[in-house]
């Protein structure tokens, strides 16, 4: 990873995101567990183009937030959250409520946002737990504790009903 340009801890983790893409590809792969270049290139709302993804997804693992899994030939390579990168969740968290307060949008897209930032910091805490045991194979403290991707599924999709 390149030294950022100046010592400022706001500078640096700018660097590293680096412009929009690079958050909504984290965000794709945080929230909708897209791990595979074709996912995020296919299923992406904002209809990033390849060679941005391409880039960015590169860039994401240079800095840390990423893993690449190195595949077989004929295989597609798979992509993790990093611990690095299972830490921005409040951060994403941030940039939701900012946008949920100051920006419009169709509700589809708004409800989990607002479950997480109605439901708190324990949501955003389970979340991460169970980014953890999805890209890190760490088991979630609590198994029998709802899921907060379930959760917040059932509200997108509560959403999309009504």
């Amino acid at each position: 990873m390149n030294e950022p340009r100046s010592g400022c801890p706001i500078n640096a983790a700018v660097e590293v995101f680096g412009d929009p893409w690079s958050v909504i590809v984290l965000r794709d792969v945080m929230f909708g567990n897209r791990r595979h270049f074709r996912e995020l290139l296919a299923s992406s709302e904002e209809g990033i183009a390849s060679n941005i993804l391409s880039s960015r997804l590169k860039k994401l693992v240079e800095g840390g937030l990423l893993t690449k899994e190195q595949a077989a030939r004929g295989q597609r390579a798979a992509y993790a959250l990093t611990e690095a990168g299972i830490q921005t969740l409040p951060i994403m968290v941030a940039l939701g409520n900012w946008g949920l307060a100051h920006r419009e949008g169709t509700r589809q897209l708004r409800v989990r946002a607002e479950l997480l930032r109605d439901a708190g910091p324990e949501m955003v805490a389970s979340f991460m737990d169970e980014l953890r045991e999805l890209h890190l194979g760490t088991p979630r403290p609590d198994p029998d504790a709802p899921r907060a991707s379930e959760q917040l599924a059932a509200a997108y999709e509560a959403a999309m009903a009504g």
